[in-house]
């Protein structure tokens, strides 16, 4: 066994990640990090990449933000298409802030070629050790044998399923956990896009959406049932979805190839607390957000940003910082949460016409008090772009 010694080991080379062995190598702190995946898989994998304007902001004050600043397009606008009639909502407008289009696997090579510390990547059998004492270690596997990091702290950023969110203690740990009780269908067709920017169909038929990648590759959304499969959508009953979800009279929906279809489980869930002896999450190892939103990486990186500043307080010689870490990470994530929540209500329950016609009429009064009332529309814009994220 090889065994070496650094500073932070950080597990998962993600948005946080990436982020945080970043952070921590621009303020001299030494870490070692290590990916499962292979750095051109990483680099090629399909994300979301909605960015809220207070995170790039901030990766842009932390020299991390050039490429993203300088190439990513803007949106300050999406139109809901609700009842036959298209609603422009100007979020900018209200708020001054903007989203910026850059997804996630673009914001990864980035990163990873901003990072000049060791990294890496194809390891297996991860195993954390000694988590409550002053000398943590983390061993692995490589196709070269096996290996040993002795450090002071470990980073948990391997996501929703790596391995260092169970070394959480059950009697000490909360997992909030909520199911919508629905899927999304992502689909990824090769059609220009059959508008600028982010359509949000609210029809009795289901949620739908529509976001414009390329100008030539369309990225769209449908609402599925509990259960339901790729299998269950042929191409045909796609486009018939999107056509009736989405379309109005002076707005048709551009149909192509579809090169991408896949069903993702709309569910949410919070570890707190998010620290545990010398182990620190960050994204979605401690929190998932379902895409509702298109919050989860704008989490990451405010994880990232707090749980970088901690470990310079640290060995500055204040560790209150790192104590406080936690605490200081979970207002925002279950504000993010209960938009999330919030949101799913006004976007699928006006589906639920024949099971419940009730909460179909009040999700039909929402969305009119939300286009119908400016101090709605407001408070709505505010959450919408995190404009009151605080760093």
């Amino acid at each position: 066994m090889v065994a070496t010694r650094t500073a932070v080991v950080v597990v998962g080379a993600g948005p946080a990640g990436l982020t945080l062995a970043n952070l921590l190598r621009r303020a001299g702190i030494a870490c070692v990090l290590l990916e499962e995946q292979s750095r051109a898989f990483i680099e090629q994998r399909p994300r979301a990449g909605f960015i809220e304007e207070w995170a790039v902001r901030g990766l842009e004050e932390r020299g991390l933000g050039e490429q993203l600043v300088a190439k990513a397009p803007r949106h300050e606008k999406f139109e809901f298409r609700f009842a036959g009639r298209r609603h422009t909502f100007n979020y900018g407008h209200v708020t001054g802030q903007r989203h910026f289009v850059y997804p996630q696997q673009l914001l990864v090579t980035d990163l990873v070629a901003q990072y000049t510390g060791e990294a890496v990547f194809e390891v297996s059998d991860v195993r954390l050790h000694d988590l409550t004492s002053a000398s943590p270690a983390v061993t692995f596997r490589t196709a070269g044998g096996e290996h040993r990091i002795d450090c002071d702290f470990v980073a948990g950023c391997d996501g929703a399923r790596g391995v260092t969110q169970g070394h959480f203690p059950a009697e000490s740990t909360v997992k909030a956990h909520h199911d919508y009780g629905i899927g999304w269908l992502a689909l990824l067709a090769e059609a220009p896009p059959s508008a600028d920017g982010v359509l949000f169909g609210i029809h009795p038929r289901g949620f739908g959406a529509h976001m414009a990648r390329t100008p030539d590759v369309t990225r769209f959304y449908l609402q599925t049932a509990e259960g339901e499969t790729e299998a269950d959508w042929p191409d045909e009953r796609v486009w018939e979805e999107l056509q009736a979800r989405l379309a109005v009279p002076d707005g048709p929906i551009t149909e192509g190839r579809l090169i991408e279809k896949r069903i993702l489980d709309m569910h949410n869930y919070v570890v707190e607390p998010m620290s545990h002896g010398r182990l620190h999450l960050a994204g979605e190892s401690a929190h998932l957000v379902a895409p509702i939103a298109a919050k989860g990486m704008n989490l990451a990186l405010h994880d990232a940003f707090l749980l970088a500043d901690a470990f310079q307080a640290h060995y500055a010689g204040d560790p209150s910082r790192l104590a406080g870490y936690s605490a200081a990470c979970l207002p925002l994530v279950w504000q993010y949460q209960e938009f999330s929540l919030w949101l799913s209500d006004v976007f699928h329950q006006t589906a639920a016409t024949a099971e419940n016609p009730f909460l179909a009429r009040i999700a039909e009064a929402r969305m009119r008090r939300l286009l119908g009332s400016p101090a709605a529309a407001a408070a709505f814009a505010e959450l919408y772009i995190g404009s009151n994220a605080d760093l």
